[in-house]
């Protein structure tokens, strides 16, 4: 057969960006993009070592920030802090200190930029002087001693105007007590983003950095899930979504591809995931050196991502996806 005997040609479709537009099956917006933001007690703002291009925040830095951001088409941003030595323990107290460094910044925020969505992180890793997510009892990280605290960490981040508590330390039971806890205090519409599938990644290391929230002793592999399983995050799906979770998140992202797209398809909710430090430094490090176009990576691998079936992505990347936006 000749090529004028073909009778049906896909590249007709390609031919053009005009036309590649029009049929394009995944489309990413500013609107999708989640803005991970570290801060601390200091004034100023420090660039982050382990993490080129980003920051650790003071509160006058941050505020200006979130508006950059908002800006430039970002609506949702989520916070970590950075906790000094002399206010962590091993029962992670600070964590629902009212006046502490998050409840700060979430009413900072809310005061100057009040569209923004202000996510925020629900474990005891920044406070617990173990470095662990829950709590430490002779070497076992106990779930519902932690699960308490966390409640009192949802019920803090809600009083100061946390539009989305996102409980990521994987313990058991974690999402229906923290919406039982809301509830009864009467924040019925703050929404609960689960870490559903977080798994024991060897791609957090920059992040880690960047707290000083790494595990003073063992691993975290008796409560994070297992790389190897995939059939196990749709076991904890149906788990956050019967305990009242509003939408569910895979972490890392690149490398569980096939998890977003197995609780995309399991699943009414909304799918988050999570576009881990591992997997933005890696990108830096080849763009810098020259081996990769730092922009067609960035949007490439946010594509595959949302291609997948993630509704928001979580991405050091997203002010400057905006931009390219």
């Amino acid at each position: 057969m000749s090529d004028l005997d073909l009778p049906i040609r896909p590249r007709r479709n390609r031919r053009s960006e005009a036309i590649r537009g029009l049929v394009r099956e995944t489309r990413l917006s500013p609107q999708q993009l989640i803005y991970p933001l570290f801060l601390h007690e200091d004034k100023g703002d420090t660039p982050l070592e382990s993490l080129p291009g980003q920051t650790r925040w003071g509160l006058d830095g941050l505020v200006r920030e979130v508006e950059r951001a908002h800006k430039l088409g970002i609506n949702a941003v989520v916070l970590f802090p950075k906790v000094p030595e002399t206010k962590k323990n091993p029962s992670g107290d600070e964590s629902w200190n009212d006046k502490g460094l998050i409840p700060r910044a979430i009413r900072a925020i809310k005061e100057s930029v009040p569209g923004v969505a202000v996510i925020t992180d629900v474990a005891l890793d920044p406070y617990n002087s173990d470095g662990h997510d829950g709590i430490v009892r002779g070497g076992v990280i106990v779930n519902d001693e932690t699960v308490d605290v966390l409640c009192k960490q949802a019920l803090c981040q809600a009083r100061a105007g946390a539009d989305i508590v996102a409980p990521s330390d994987m313990m058991d039971g974690r999402v229906g007590a923290i919406r039982a806890a809301l509830d009864a205090e009467g924040f019925s519409d703050v929404a609960i983003l689960a870490y559903t599938a977080k798994y024991a990644s060897a791609y957090y290391g920059p992040f880690r950095g960047a707290l000083d929230s790494a595990p003073k002793a063992g691993d975290k592999k008796t409560y994070q899930m297992d790389p190897a399983n995939a059939r196990e995050a749709l076991r904890e799906a149906a788990l956050d979504e019967d305990e009242g979770a509003d939408m569910l998140m895979v972490k890392p992202a690149g490398p569980y591809l096939d998890v977003i797209a197995a609780l995309r398809d399991f699943s009414p909710l909304p799918i988050a995931a999570y576009q881990v430090s591992g997997e933005y430094l890696m990108i830096k490090a080849a763009a810098q050196s020259g081996w990769l176009n730092e922009r067609a990576v960035v949007l490439e691998s946010l594509t595959g991502i949302a291609r997948a079936g993630a509704d928001m992505i979580l991405t050091y990347f997203a002010a400057q996806a905006a931009e390219w936006l």
